[in-house]
């Protein structure tokens, strides 16, 4: 058994309940609640300041609203922000870094160019390369890691295709939606079961119903943002096969063998289905990614020999590997045993309560701090850069100068996610979170509509499906149950709402600027974005509503 380091909390400092009305005007708290996301989205969309300047600003703004309008102690807030910005720091920042490091060493041995030939290949118009790489293969990144991962992947994929900065930022953003639910092995749905009782089983049957005909449509979503429509016309056969494969094998898998390997494994059917499709369907017109019609210029296909081709994927081929091995629960929980340290945070843990009605009683928030650096994430795809570097006939001495030079380019980076996750933090343990979700609450007959977007706003404020789920997931089941609605199907919408606030959360926008070499532009990602996300929010809350109330569709809802 590893160490754990464990340090007690002051016996002496007093228990702080949260408090969802400080104002006695619910309009008005909900307004202060909301006022550190505004700050942060506001100056990065509207004032168009640097993401790390945003940052700092929603910081600021969170503190002073934990402190002056909800009555936070002054230090609690204070220990909040630095457990959030460690948060930040890892395992967040450690999954950006190495990855990043990846990108550059397969630049310099130049097997970034080999790739892209290897994809044209496959083909070469640049919306089926959209599907197969930002769709299908960010999917199974998903649901292997999660976390950001795969926006940083897509990202840098697609940028070497030739596609724009901003559009490959953005475009990877749109098309990680459908497997978030079922991200980093099923832990969404995981730890929505754990913070409502419910069946897993019967969450991830539901969440994969509300989220079937999403997955159909994702797929032309994005090539439509890319292309326009009558460009997305032209390839709806293989957006209809991508999108169905996926959709049919995610509900397969998610009744039959619950949560975990639902968006791994619907993901590689659809890569499989997808290429095959491929060989022997072609489309009428070629576009770049620029939009440009190429079909005049009769793009021949590169002779590279299968080693060659090979070589060109080996770092992402590894990277995926090792990715999904430590994702597999024995493999990890046999690391976590021997290397985790457990931080009990002093002066916050089991500290703040939150109270009814957001819980049916008293409950106390933890506050441990796990440093699992063996098992996260960010450690296996250093591993597997350092592999690939090697195996690319890369010295040791030039990957450490590689690595130093990838710190000091994302250090700008580092300091918004860590201000970012401490605002985080701030906002679920002051119960910013909860008095914005109250304020859906009060909604009545409409709340499966607004309840969804509560699991919307929870993803687009703390970066997370599964931090929305454990935010919310209570408050869900007992509104649920005040209206008569089926308390799963709205613990699953607020999981299926959450998918939807992924691309516009501020983490992710900035792992996407950051993996696509874009940083300062988080202002101009965030507005390509927000109307997908907005939009995709309401027909999740449509679909939700009638599920509730309106046959057939309330047959949708898994028994």
């Amino acid at each position: 058994m590893g160490a754990a380091y464990l340090f007690k909390t002051n016996t002496h400092a007093g228990i702080w309940n949260q408090r969802y009305d400080p104002t006695g005007h619910w309009w008005l708290s909900t307004l202060f609640a909301a006022t550190p996301v505004v700050v942060l989205l506001g100056s990065m969309a509207i004032l168009r300041l640097k993401a790390h300047i945003a940052a700092v600003l929603g910081l600021a703004t969170a503190l002073i609203v934990a402190v002056g309008v909800f009555h936070m102690p002054m230090r609690m807030a204070l220990t909040t922000a630095a457990y959030g910005g460690g948060y930040g720091l890892f395992p967040i920042c450690w999954i950006i870094l190495p990855v990043i490091f990846l990108y550059q060493l397969t630049v310099s041995a130049g097997q970034f160019e080999s790739l892209q030939r290897s994809l044209t290949n496959i083909t070469p118009d640049s919306r089926l390369q959209l599907l197969l790489i930002a769709f299908a293969f960010g999917a199974f990144i998903e649901g292997a890691a999660g976390f950001g991962t795969p926006v940083a992947v897509c990202g840098a994929i697609l940028i070497s295709l030739g596609f724009r900065p901003l559009q490959a930022a953005g475009l990877s953003l749109i098309a990680n939606t459908a497997p978030v639910a079922f991200g980093a092995l099923g832990i969404p749905i995981v730890a929505l079961h754990g913070v409502t009782g419910l069946d897993t089983m019967l969450l991830a049957k539901t969440v994969s119903h509300i989220l079937a005909p999403f997955c159909i449509l994702v797929p032309f979503w994005v090539i439509w943002a890319f292309a326009g429509f009558r460009s997305m016309l032209e390839v709806w056969p293989p957006a209809l096969v991508a999108g169905v494969t996926f959709a049919v094998t995610q509900l397969l898998v998610a009744a039959y063998s619950g949560p975990m390997l639902v968006a791994v494994i619907s993901s590689m059917m659809t890569i499989i289905v997808l290429i095959g499709f491929l060989r022997i369907w072609k489309p009428k017109r070629i576009l770049n990614p620029v939009g440009v019609d190429i079909t005049a210029q009769a793009p021949k296909k590169h002779s590279h020999t299968a080693a060659t081709v090979f070589k060109a994927w080996l770092p992402w081929l590894t990277l995926s590997a090792l990715v999904f091995i430590w994702g597999l629960p024995k493999f990890s929980k046999f690391l976590n045993d021997l290397t985790t340290a457990k931080i009990t945070v002093i002066g916050l843990h089991n500290l703040v309560q939150r109270v009814q009605p957001v819980v049916p009683k008293p409950t106390a928030e933890a506050a441990i701090y796990m440093l699992n650096w063996a098992t996260a994430t960010g450690t296996a795809i250093l591993l597997a850069a350092i592999l690939a570097g090697f195996m690319m006939g890369i010295r040791p001495a030039e990957m450490a100068k590689t690595f130093v030079k990838t710190v000091v380019n994302i250090r700008f980076t580092i300091i918004t996610i860590v201000a970012m996750l401490a605002i985080g933090f701030i906002t679920r343990y002051c119960g910013l979170d909860a008095t914005m979700g109250l304020a859906f609450a009060r909604t009545g007959a409409l709340y499966p509509f607004f309840g969804t977007l509560i699991g919307w706003v929870g993803t687009a404020t703390t970066g997370s499906d599964t931090s929305s789920n454990v935010l919310f997931g209570s408050l869900q089941t007992i509104t649920a149950h005040q209206i008569s609605v089926p308390a799963h199907l709205m613990a699953s919408a607020n999981s299926a709402g959450g998918v939807m606030g992924k691309m516009i959360d501020a983490q992710s926008i900035v792992v996407a600027s950051t993996a696509t070499q874009n940083y300062g532009q988080e202002g101009s990602i965030l507005r390509f974005v927000f109307f997908h996300s907005l939009a995709l929010a309401c027909l999740v809350g449509v679909l939700v509503f009638l599920m509730a109330y309106v046959y057939p569709f309330t047959g949708l809802v898994a028994r």
